[in-house]
């Protein structure tokens, strides 16, 4: 059996994606969580106890640590520790980020049960596998000179939202939504947020 576990701050996803891979017959679900630092938590109980190591199947945005922070976290833990990464913004400076951090598996979350199941056992054995459209996005888009939480802010901004709504979806304050607009305004020399939003759209950093 290939134990994982699971972590996304929407409950019912993850309870349903936890349904449904306990359906794999070499699957087993051994815990299921809602935000990075309960997996983490979770992953060094686990191995301060001996147990098999697991696979970790983590959601990229969530609040306080993101995905691929919680994946370096556990590779501190478990150097070379099986990760996979599924998102519904498949950026291309998030997947060389992950990449860069030691994440083995990279998918949209438009992928089948079935595919993740198969990345899962991909992953076990020692392989790789990222989602071959984001690859080629990645490539073609050159690296990025915005973090992580930049380009989040500025996805967010790009339909002209408030401050105030841009760090609600965010799960940010205000204030360093802020302060993450304007480092990114500066970076990218432009003199507003949507402008800023544009342009990194152009460059595909978001």
């Amino acid at each position: 059996m290939i134990p994982i576990f699971l972590a996304d701050d929407e409950t019912l996803i993850r309870a349903a994606l936890a349904t449904m891979l306990d359906l794999e017959a070499d699957i087993e679900v051994v815990g299921h969580v809602g935000s990075g630092a309960d997996l983490v938590a979770a992953w060094r109980r686990r191995s301060e106890s001996g147990a098999p190591v697991a696979v970790a199947v983590i959601d990229l945005q969530m609040p306080g640590i993101d995905g691929i922070a919680t994946a370096a976290e556990i590779q501190q833990i478990t150097p070379g520790a099986a990760t996979v990464i599924v998102t519904s913004h498949g950026r291309p400076g998030y997947l060389k980020r992950a990449l860069a951090t030691g994440v083995r598996g990279f998918l949209p979350k438009t992928s089948s049960a079935a595919t993740l199941a198969e990345v899962i056992r991909t992953v076990h054995a020692g392989g790789r596998y990222v989602d071959p459209e984001l690859a080629a996005e990645a490539i073609s888009a050159g690296d990025t000179v915005l973090t992580a939480r930049e380009a989040d802010v500025l996805e967010y901004a790009i339909d002209g939202a408030s401050v105030e709504e841009i760090a609600r979806r965010a799960h940010l304050s205000p204030g360093t939504t802020r302060n993450y607009l304007s480092a990114a305004m500066a970076k990218l020399g432009v003199s507003n947020r949507y402008e800023a939003a544009l342009k990194a759209r152009e460059k595909g950093w978001i």
